[in-house]
């Protein structure tokens, strides 16, 4: 499956450079040794913004999905969809 709506590329692009910055910024609180809950705190704030771009992707990939099903000739098949989705749950 290939994204083929680049506003949610973009959109995804973007969240998980937030992540990554935010990711970086857990690593300098370790080596700071900074309190552990506020390191939690960023380390899950890094793990919902991973958690909603995949959830972005799958139902881009689900969207396109149904769009190329109504031609009869699905890109992704449900069983396929399906791993991808609990992948992540």
């Amino acid at each position: 499956m290939q994204l083929e709506n680049t506003q949610v590329v973009g959109d995804v692009i973007k969240r998980l450079r937030r992540a990554e910055g935010q990711l970086a910024g857990v690593i300098r609180m370790l080596e700071a040794g900074r309190d552990c809950e506020d390191v939690v705190t960023q380390l899950a704030a890094v793990s919902r913004a991973l958690d909603k771009a995949g959830f972005a992707i799958i139902a881009t990939g689900l969207e396109q999905c149904i769009t190329a099903g109504e031609d009869g000739n699905a890109a992704l098949d449900r069983a396929r969809l399906e791993k991808l989705f609990l992948s992540l749950a």
